[in-house]
């Protein structure tokens, strides 16, 4: 494939093609891509839950990812021609993947994202699902090939795997800079989707923010409320855990901690919002039935937290008074009594 910009007088300047092996590594390859989830499938994101995830054999998967549906998608990157043990190594990878339960998945996602958060609520918000569509995860599960040029034997044995009911895609990918130094990437499906195209790749980092990065994200409404929710964590000696976004608000006891509920920026796919943490008291504190039913109960009370997937949540996207936030503190204060009796597992 050539590219081409048409300068003033009408003429035809060809973009120089440059081989994507010889200026960049493969860690570059898999960030691009793993800041564009939505370069793989035209109209469908994919949910990147895991880079460089270790299997059973010791080897590595270079993205995983999860669809809308839930199904898993397992990208495997070549900078340069793809060799011959390609699709082996993709099957292996499969075979792992395979296996995996909603729990494994989730464990992936947190230590992928530091976010402690649950898979399934990141999915929802992320996908903009219905609060009460279910999402079964892992039912089957998506391969993908990327590579700068696919060989001739992996596009006849990936065909094959298709023809069996493998879903296996192979997309080749053209690497470009400008004279001025501006970089493009086009792609195309040569085995599966057809005709698919992105240009104009760019990508950046997210890295942890912290307390002051959080706080000037915030609108006038989120402020006023978070601000008095981080005098009362700092009061009560509770513990911040940072993410690429947000944090969750822990309690630490002598045999671990337990989050309490999750805080979300405006630029997050949660929005500006509070997330109760029932799902981890559920899974760290013992017997703690009477303390999520109380949780959840005090929480429907107060009018301003509404259902979302497995918990619940409380947009702030208006003004609240310091006597709502209050009292939504003193309930966090009376889970933390109650958390603090019981002890954790």
């Amino acid at each position: 494939m050539k590219l081409f910009t048409i300068d003033k007088n009408g003429k035809l300047i060809p973009y120089k093609e440059h081989d994507f092996k010889d200026s960049k590594r493969e860690e570059d390859l898999e960030v691009l891509l793993e800041n564009n989830p939505e370069y793989f499938f035209e109209g469908s994101k994919v949910l990147i839950i895991g880079r460089q995830v270790t299997t059973n054999l010791n080897t590595s998967i270079d993205l995983l990812g999860i669809d809308k549906s839930g199904n898993t998608v397992v990208v495997e990157l070549k900078r340069g021609k793809t060799p011959r043990e390609t699709v082996a190594q993709l099957l292996e990878y499969a075979s792992f993947i395979e296996n995996l339960d909603y729990s494994q998945l989730n464990e992936i996602y947190q230590d992928y994202s530091g976010e402690e958060s649950s898979l399934e609520d990141y999915h929802q918000q992320y996908f903009q699902s219905e609060s009460d569509e279910s999402v079964s995860f892992n039912k089957s599960t998506r391969l993908i090939i990327v590579a700068q040029e696919v060989s001739k034997e992996i596009r006849q044995t990936a065909l094959f795997l298709r023809k069996k009911g493998i879903d296996i895609y192979c997309m080749e990918f053209k690497y470009f800079e400008t004279t001025s130094g501006e970089k493009i990437i086009s792609s195309d499906f040569v085995v599966g989707e057809e005709e698919f195209k992105r240009q104009k790749v760019q990508s950046a980092s997210l890295p942890k923010v912290d307390e002051k990065q959080f706080l000037s994200s915030l609108d006038k409404n989120g402020l006023e409320v978070f601000q008095q929710i981080f005098e009362f964590a700092k009061q009560n000696s509770l513990m911040f855990r940072w993410g690429s976004k947000g944090f969750s608000l822990n309690l630490e006891l002598d045999t671990g901690f337990v989050s309490l509920f999750f805080g979300y920026p405006p630029d997050s796919v949660f929005k500006q919002s509070i997330y109760a943490g029932i799902e981890l008291i559920t899974k760290k504190v013992n017997d703690p039935e009477d303390i999520v039913e109380f949780f959840r109960e005090r929480l429907e009370n107060l009018g301003y937290f509404i259902k979302a997937g497995s918990t619940l949540k409380w947009v702030i996207d208006k003004a609240y008074s310091e006597d709502k936030v209050k009292q939504f503190l003193d309930i966090i204060g009376k889970v933390i009594s109650k958390i603090k009796e019981r002890g954790l597992k």
